[in-house]
């Protein structure tokens, strides 16, 4: 009914949005699929484009404003009027920037919308612009019959006392704000890519890759790439990954080709910072073509980690972020699905279902710190940092105690984090500004101490500090490394009675393999606490478990099974039931009590027998006592 000014194809090619008037219309191509359709300005909607990295959608009109949508048709950003109607804009490739044209006016901005640069070129208005695949250079039509050229310079790359900053297309200058130092770094092809971080900057041009060490910026490493442009650059402590349109490669900062992992369908110029995630060990990446999973490999010989089977989330994943400290065994991932919820699991899955525990509701954005498993995010209108988020694993009921949390309001709506080193974040809002925090050093301080089983040294400094939350981390700490004498202390100082009284009680138990259920049990892993004991062939401790837990019906199933301590189980009902003033009701604990008489003073004999038993078995085994 009203002239298309626009159309842009949608990411995965099956959808497709147009203008119509006033209107943004966002039509499926299956047939009988629903249209979704919203009013975005005031005016006629001159322009509109798509991106298929970061999936959101521009459009720009006759009421001078450019607005950012996301593709549910939420506005992410809507720009002050301009003086004139805006008459075209466009997406670079990889979805971080995107140019706005109008009447002499050329606007560079930042993908969440606010603006880096503008120009006043004697052009006329700019009807169109047309992005280099490498995303450093435009070219846009102009009324007045010139086509204008621009390339993108003064990037900026921080880093503690660093500041890196691109003065032309193939200079960098290095600032170190210490010491007043600046050097010059000269290459010599175009810069498409930097990132700086670990000690080290990456460069990558369109035909080499640079690697110097913040140390000396005399003697780079050069390689040449194999493909021509590199789409992201991600950096861990021993290594860093490119990508480019033809995979994933991880170099060592030496220069070395590690590995180039693969995955069925990968499409690599779908990929950004938030899709994928590397630490020392891992590389996990979200799949585009179906986004309820994520790719884990082994980062040294790029093979899929485990059993080989994807991580699956019951919805769409946003954003993926691993943990860069400790040990391989115990990495662990956070996520933020579609809606909003922040998750965390353990990338270690061989044939046992992982559990993917919540941690977060309403999550915009999250790190993890760079020399610790520290997590910070800001969730709904709270800046909130998870100072051990594996407590989930260890007794859930602490983990509120472990937060820190902060009024967000400060930081305006849809801020990013855009680092987390050391105990300083660094939080840019949505007017592109700067705002740095500092959070306690004392958890980074707990967390070395207790990667050196330094124990002591972490209860006097909980003492000396005398918070909470530091005295909440360390017991969950404890209990996940075993050192129970210093979890008992911790949770003294939380005033956790219930919890001192057990963690001691396990401490008193004969064997090993009793501790160690009892820890499990403690942890809320009934079924890997029983399976244990059972596998031991500690049957008579299996039983009672499920007895404590009034289990019945398992317990009695063990014993039928195992041929031993039905008696004992129906004993233990029938008092029960006593206390409770009940009837005996279930037909299987009925058809086994038929008469059976219950001598107390058997039981307790049997009981006594089997706890003497396990101590034999426990004096008689090498295992030395935890």
């Amino acid at each position: 009914g009203t002239p298309v000014y626009s159309v842009a194809w949608g990411p995965d090619s099956e959808k497709v949005l147009f203008t119509s008037g006033k209107l943004l219309i966002i039509k499926p191509l299956q047939p009988n699929a629903k249209v979704l359709q919203w009013k975005a300005h005031d005016g006629l909607i001159l322009k509109t484009d798509w991106n298929s990295v970061n999936d959101l959608i521009l459009s720009a009109g006759e009421d001078c404003k450019y607005k950012v949508w996301d593709s549910y048709g939420r506005v992410l950003y809507s720009s002050q009027p301009h003086d004139y109607p805006i008459t075209c804009l466009a997406w670079a490739v990889d979805g971080e920037l995107f140019a706005v044209g109008s009447f002499n006016t050329l606007r560079l901005c930042d993908k969440t919308g606010w603006s880096y640069a503008l120009e006043k070129p004697n052009t006329g208005s700019i009807f169109n612009i047309s992005w280099s695949t490498d995303g450093t250079q435009l070219a846009g039509a102009c009324g007045n019959g010139h086509v204008i050229f621009a390339h993108v310079v003064e990037q900026r790359w921080e880093w503690k006392n660093l500041e890196i900053t691109l003065i032309k297309r193939r200079t960098m200058k290095v600032h170190n704000v210490i010491n007043d130092a600046v050097d010059s770094l000269e290459f010599r092809d175009r810069v498409i890519k930097a990132s700086l971080d670990y000690g080290y900057l990456v460069v990558s041009t369109s035909l080499q890759c640079y690697v110097f060490s913040t140390k000396n910026w005399n003697t780079p490493l050069i390689f040449d790439l194999k493909e021509g442009t590199v789409s992201l650059i991600l950096q861990a402590e021993r290594h860093f990954l490119l990508v480019d349109g033809g995979g994933l490669y991880l170099y060592s900062y030496e220069g070395r080709l590690i590995s180039s992992p693969k995955y069925p369908g990968m499409r690599t110029d779908t990929l950004n910072a938030q899709t994928v995630s590397l630490s020392n060990d891992t590389l996990a990446v979200k799949d585009k073509a179906d986004e309820k999973v994520i790719y884990i490999f082994e980062a040294l010989s790029g093979k899929p980690l485990g059993d080989g089977k994807p991580l699956t989330h019951k919805t769409e994943i946003v954003k993926i972020a691993l943990d860069q400290k400790g040990l391989t065994s115990e990495r662990k991932i956070a996520f933020i699905d579609k809606n909003r919820d922040l998750y965390i699991t353990s990338v270690k899955r061989f044939g046992k279902e992982q559990k993917i525990v919540k941690i977060g509701t309403m999550v915009q954005t999250l790190a993890w710190n760079d020399t610790s498993n520290i997590l910070c995010g800001i969730q709904d209108t709270r800046f909130t940092v998870w100072y051990y988020p594996s407590t989930v694993y260890v007794d859930k009921d602490l983990l509120p105690k472990t937060l820190y949390e902060k009024d967000a309001s400060e930081f305006s709506k849809n801020p990013q984090i855009v680092s987390f080193v050391g105990n300083q974040i660094t939080i840019r809002r949505a007017d592109g500004s700067l705002v740095h925090l500092n959070i306690s050093p004392y958890p980074g301080i707990l967390h070395d101490y207790v990667r050196a089983s330094r124990w002591e040294d972490a209860v006097r400094l909980c003492r000396f500090v005398k918070d909470q939350s530091l005295w909440a981390c360390l017991a969950a700490m404890a209990v996940a490394n075993r050192a129970m004498a210093t979890a008992e202390i911790a949770y003294a100082a939380i005033g956790e009675t219930d919890k001192v009284q057990y963690v001691s009680s396990i401490k008193d138990l004969p064997s090993k393999e009793s501790r160690m259920a009892h820890m499990l049990l403690f942890s809320g892993n009934t079924q890997e606490a029983e399976t244990l004991l059972l596998q031991t062939g500690l049957v008579y401790q299996a039983i009672q478990v499920n007895i404590n837990l009034y289990n019945w019906d398992r317990a009695l199933e063990l014993a039928v099974k195992h041929k031993t301590h039905v008696d004992t189980v129906l004993a233990y009902r029938q008092k029960f039931l006593e206390d409770f003033g009940k009837k005996e009701t279930n037909k299987r604990f009925l058809q086994y009590a038929e008469g059976l008489e219950v001598d107390w003073k058997k039981i307790k004999a049997k009981i006594e027998m089997e706890i003497a038993k396990e101590r034999e078995r426990a004096a008689a085994s090498p295992a030395v006592r935890t």
